[in-house]
């Protein structure tokens, strides 16, 4: 049996997130995997390096398959791509050993959150980041950003009321970088907990909206209390950008 490993991009807009949910054609696995069965003739279930919630985009999404269709790499690309709908896109097919796992063989992870920082809205940007009008102190945000980097508990950082694994992750860096009033938050790390970049980045927002000091991100990793840390963003921001592997 052949494993497919595949790269993927998708416009999360319109869709419920990346995992599966019942008969629903609403999610970015459950109309990739039925387009899968339909060319292979096989029941296939594809296996994804993490979820994203509804409305998350990505430029580089991972999963990996197991199939015995003898459908060579481009065959299968061009197939995915001709059955898919436009926000749904496979950029790589390629077969890799029996024994990688798109999750478990991960290494990193890169997400950029993007801002439209104006007192007006932008009728472009609406659906791929989030907008903030009052105006945010860069040098503040940068300093947050400092002192979330590295590797620390981020219990506090998640959604997660509590958990049997350890929730202590390593942020590699965090940078910001502006086109205009677009703002680019890139979070790079080994991992992250559910819903962690997302309360960085509303705890981040917040420092530099001057509604919270930079001394609450020590607080929340010594309370390990959500309730502590920033709001939670909105999804339509976030992007995953790409999975690495060894």
């Amino acid at each position: 049996m052949r494993n497919i490993k595949i790269t993927i991009e998708y416009d999360g807009k319109r869709y419920l997130g990346w995992q599966r949910l019942g008969d629903s054609d609403k999610t970015i696995q459950g109309r990739i995997e039925a387009v899968l069965t339909q060319i292979t003739g096989e029941k296939i279930e594809i296996i994804g390096s993490g979820r994203t919630d509804a409305g998350t985009h990505a430029r580089g999404q991972v999963a990996n398959f197991k199939t015995d269709s003898p459908l060579t790499s481009d065959k299968l690309l061009n197939q995915l791509n001709h059955y898919l709908p436009w926000d749904i896109i496979v950029k790589k097919v390629e077969e890799v050993p029996e024994r990688f796992h798109a999750r478990y063989n991960a290494t990193g992870k890169q997400y950029s959150y993007y801002v439209w920082n104006n007192p007006i809205p932008s009728a472009f940007e609406r659906y791929y980041s989030h907008h903030i009008s009052q105006k945010l102190d860069i040098t503040k945000m940068n300093s947050a950003c400092r002192m979330l980097e590295g590797t620390h508990d981020f219990l506090g950082f998640s959604s997660l009321k509590k958990s049997k694994k350890t929730t202590v992750r390593t942020i590699k860096a965090i940078t910001i970088t502006s086109e205009g009033d677009l703002l680019q938050f890139k979070f790079e790390g080994e991992g992250f907990l559910y819903n962690m970049v997302r309360i960085m980045m509303g705890t981040i927002l917040e420092i530099g909206a001057g509604t919270l000091e930079a001394n609450i991100i020590d607080d929340v990793f010594m309370s390990k209390t959500r309730k502590n840390a920033g709001m939670t963003v909105p999804a339509q921001g976030l992007f995953l950008d790409c999975v690495e592997y060894k």
